[in-house]
């Protein structure tokens, strides 16, 4: 049976309602990272992928600024392993593109980095603690928009 979600990019005063409960389910509440380390002026600023299940209920989000970083990737649990990510990152590597945006960096959770690798993404340095996570640099050199 497929897995039906569907993934929007939205400014951020349309994302915000669907993406706050995401990112405190997932960051505030499972990840312990306190509250005011979840909320920053850049969202204000980014592109916001949101997934949303066929009742129309946000299940993922993710951002893209306007320096080409893709950040506050968040999927619900009972969404993950099921292409949400993935859709999500593909949604804002098109967004990128569209931007004319030449590189695309991230701090991924130590744990992600191999799911990062599977698009293109490489590390840059060693580990570093971000919110008392162990993260990681990645990058990936993008090419323009297909037409």
């Amino acid at each position: 049976m497929p897995v039906a979600f569907k993934i929007r990019v939205l400014a951020w005063p349309e994302a915000l309602p669907l993406a706050r409960p995401v990112r405190e389910q997932v960051f505030v509440v499972e990840q312990r990272v306190p509250l005011e380390l979840e909320w920053d002026e850049w969202d204000e600023l980014s592109d916001h992928a949101v997934a949303r299940d066929s009742k129309g209920q946000a299940i993922g989000t993710a951002r893209l600024l306007p320096d080409g970083r893709i950040g506050r990737m968040a999927v619900l649990g009972e969404w993950r392993r099921r292409g949400v990510g993935a859709a999500l990152l593909e949604a804002l590597l098109e967004q990128a593109r569209k931007r004319s945006m030449r590189r695309i960096t991230l701090h991924a959770q130590a744990h992600a980095a191999g799911f990062y690798r599977r698009f293109g993404f490489n590390e840059r340095g060693g580990e570093f603690l971000e919110a008392g996570i162990p993260h990681v640099e990645m990058t990936l050199e993008l090419f323009p928009a297909r037409e």
